[in-house]
């Protein structure tokens, strides 16, 4: 092991690793079953965008002939790319087996049944023949590969059956290929008619649909072999901002070739023809390594259809409404009260209409002279650029930062821009060569004292769905200096001005790293001198070679240190001599843990702790835009204090971290109570709301059922599935 090896673990390995606490959720029966499916769900596209981004970046490493890329414990990339297929292969096996073991009979056990084609009565399977005729065979089209058919382009995870055919007029036999397409338009699933006593909801795969009727599709031949496969593409966009002029423009035509980009990965049904995949790899200038086998669907996480299908509530976390922190009934109050004290929101426990209340109040408010957003993924509706649209045609000055490269939303975000540009607002892209992942909205407005500045920072997107199912926090804040600093950080942004020293918010790529070090070896020096020393914080993910590094010095020198980190964690903890002193646990749950915050003890003096749009990632601290602010308000600090300690306390779905990498469920100690954060946190919260505290009027109630998708499932959760009819079920 290299020295860096010994101090790092590697980063795709770590974020497997994560993934699989995901699939531990599908494996859990203690979740309920159609909770379980929507995990298995989440898990196979997240390895589908693993693969899209972080195996293509390693490919192109391999191919590159570099040493090393980012990564700190400085792996070869050709022994890396070996270890993560070997990795992905296992959970590919680990995923089928989830779905054929554990899901499939439970579901069955509540009356949601997978049976075979060939097993169906009759009268069903003339059902299917009739629904194959009517609602599947007009949109097919089958492709031959041959000589005068070259090999067919296709799209990036697009599912497809291979057919092997025999021409029996031929004067000898002769084997020939043709691919068809399952359309992207056609449900995954179809329900079949309900038995007599309808206690049972049957469903089939469309593409087993298809491949029962390939002699529809190919009259006079005779099918030899069918397969189903998809193909996996590198989804990295290749922009050159300084050479471009016109971003929007150069993106748009990245985001075309995305879904033709280089392919890093085959998935293919168990049983292929060697002789197809043979063809497969020639045709797509693959390995042998780079082949998936799938026994059973080819893409699982269209299962996420069945989770939105089924309407058994009893299968399902209860529906959950959060409660509401602030109710303003006009813009005056709202602004009143927010000048005497700070408001802390904590989503989804606490209503994201808070924030939405609080733009729109702005919006309305003839006393507002500007608004200032920043807009990373809003997703595909958006109350808050509805205001600030009004606000605009309202005469206010509106500028909105919106990142037109967060990944997978790109699209959205441009719709989003060239809207809000018609509409007369002021839309900026941020600054060349950096991503803009603050999370801020600045609003100004001119009371009776002079111009003030009120602001809304957080460690969540501006975006309504994930606000329901991520946990995040947000700070709405009146101080008057924070106000000025993120005035001038917007001012970095959306101009040439350099950021200026700032006494409170902490901007990234000037500062954010220089103050997380300081802070780190003040704790440090305060251990040194026999003072109380501790760093606790929460993330996404610790990545950053100097930053583990100083945690690793404050380890030795005495400082205790618990992180709670979601996903990918580079740091070793727990090592004899190198990190005795630090814990690292992962809460995996109902919710997506997505607050970022970093509380240092600060023997001496109050405790310093912020709420940050940033992990500790070099991307964070040196190639993106970030905010932390400090949380000045002693209410406020001692409210993000506990839901730090409530992470940190989880001993039901907390994983631990071990030295190597790997991670072990954590259990209630001897004597100590099972204790769920989020479970805990969602009682709270129901409290309050039934003290008076609910959903706000403006707001649908919330079924946070809907399942923590990632981003890369961005296209199939805008996807309506097909409407309810004869032919098939719908939602």
């Amino acid at each position: 092991m290299s020295q860096e090896s010994a101090l790092f673990t590697n980063r795709e390995l770590s974020w497997l690793e994560f993934n699989r606490r995901v699939l531990d959720e599908a494996r859990d029966p203690r979740n309920p079953v159609l909770e379980r499916v929507k995990f298995l769900a989440i898990a196979s596209t997240n390895l589908d965008e693993f693969f899209e981004i972080r195996v293509a970046g390693t490919m192109e490493l391999v191919d590159a002939g570099l040493a090393h890329g980012e990564n700190p414990d400085h792996l070869h990339p050709r022994a890396e790319l070996q270890a993560v297929r070997v990795a992905a292969r296992q959970f590919t096996r680990e995923m089928h087996r989830c779905w054929k073991e554990d899901l499939v009979p439970a579901l069955a056990a509540s009356g949601i049944r997978f049976p075979e084609i060939w097993s169906l009565d009759p009268e069903r399977r003339a059902w299917l023949r009739r629904y194959f005729e009517d609602e599947v065979f007009p949109v097919l089209t089958p492709l031959a590969v041959d000589p005068a058919h070259p090999f067919p382009s296709l799209l990036n995870k697009s599912l497809n059956l291979a057919v092997v055919l025999l021409d029996p007029r031929a004067e000898r036999p002769v084997h020939r290929m043709a691919m068809v397409q399952v359309p992207r338009a056609l449900p995954r699933l179809v329900r079949l008619p309900d038995g007599a006593d309808g206690s049972a909801h049957d469903y089939v795969f469309t593409v087993d649909i298809v491949e029962e009727h390939l002699e529809t599709l190919f009259p006079g031949l005779t099918v030899l072999h069918a397969c189903s496969f998809r193909l996996t593409r590198d989804s990295n966009l290749d922009l050159v901002e300084e050479a471009s002029t016109d971003l929007m423009e150069a993106l748009e035509q990245e985001l075309d070739r995305r879904r033709r980009g280089e392919p890093v990965r085959l998935e293919l049904s168990a049983g292929a023809d060697p002789e197809v995949i043979a063809r497969f790899l020639e045709a797509f200038e693959l390995e042998a390594d780079d082949v998936y086998e799938c026994d059973g669907p080819v893409n699982l996480g269209r299962l996420m259809e069945l989770y939105r299908t089924e309407e058994r509530r009893d299968l399902k976390d209860p529906p959950f409404l959060p409660c509401v922190v602030a109710r303003w009934e006009s813009p005056e109050e709202m602004f009143t009260k927010l000048r005497a004290e700070d408001v802390l929101l904590h989503h989804p426990y606490e209503s994201f209409g808070t924030v939405e209340l609080f733009v729109q109040h702005a919006a309305n408010d003839p006393h507002v002279l500007a608004i200032k957003h920043t807009i990373y993924r809003a997703g595909e509706t958006s109350s808050i650029v509805r205001s600030l649209i009004a606000a605009a045609e309202a005469r206010k000055q509106v500028t909105v930062v919106v990142e037109l490269k967060a990944r997978f939303d790109e699209e959205a975000n441009i719709r989003w821009a060239k809207r809000m540009e018609r509409a007369g607002i002021h839309v900026v892209y941020g600054i060349v060569g950096l991503k803009t992942h603050a999370k801020a909205t600045l609003v100004v407005r001119r009371d009776e004292g002079g111009i003030r500045h009120y602001c809304h920072l957080g460690s969540g997107n501006y975006n309504p769905t994930t606000a329901r199912i991520y946990t995040d926090v947000g700070l709405l804040t009146a101080h008057e200096e924070v106000g000025k600093e993120v005035a001038a950080m917007f001012n970095m942004i959306t101009g040439y001005a350099k950021a200026p020293v700032m006494k409170h918010l902490v901007v990234a790529p000037h500062a954010l790293r220089s103050t997380l070090l300081d802070l780190i070896r003040r704790e440090t020096q305060n251990a040194r001198e026999g003072k109380r020393a501790r760093i606790r914080a929460k993330m996404n993910a610790i990545v950053d070679p100097a930053v583990i590094k100083a945690l690793y010095e404050a380890s030795q020198t005495g400082v205790e240190i618990e992180l709670c980190v979601r996903g990918i964690c580079c740091l070793r903890p727990g090592v004899p001599g190198l990190s005795e002193r630090i814990r690292v646990v992962s809460v995996v749950g109902r919710f997506l843990e997505h607050s970022r915050i970093y509380w240092f003890e600060n023997s001496g003096g109050e405790p310093a702790v912020y709420l940050a749009s940033a992990d500790w990632m070099p991307r964070n601290l040196d190639r993106r835009v970030e905010q932390a602010v400090p949380i000045l308000d002693r209410n406020a600090r001692a409210k993000v204090t506990e839901v730090l300690e409530t992470s940190l306390r989880d001993n039901q779905k907390s994983h631990l971290i071990q030295g190597d990498g790997s991670y072990v469920r954590v259990t209630p100690k001897p004597g100590e109570e099972p204790f769920d954060s989020q479970e805990s946190l969602r009682q709270a919260a129901t409290r309050r709301r039934n003290d008076g505290g609910g959903e706000s009027p403006n707001e649908s109630p919330v079924e946070v059922q809907r399942a923590a998708e990632p981003t890369a499932d961005s296209e199939a959760r805008r996807r309506p599935s097909n409407a309810r009819k004869p032919a098939a079920p719908g939602r």
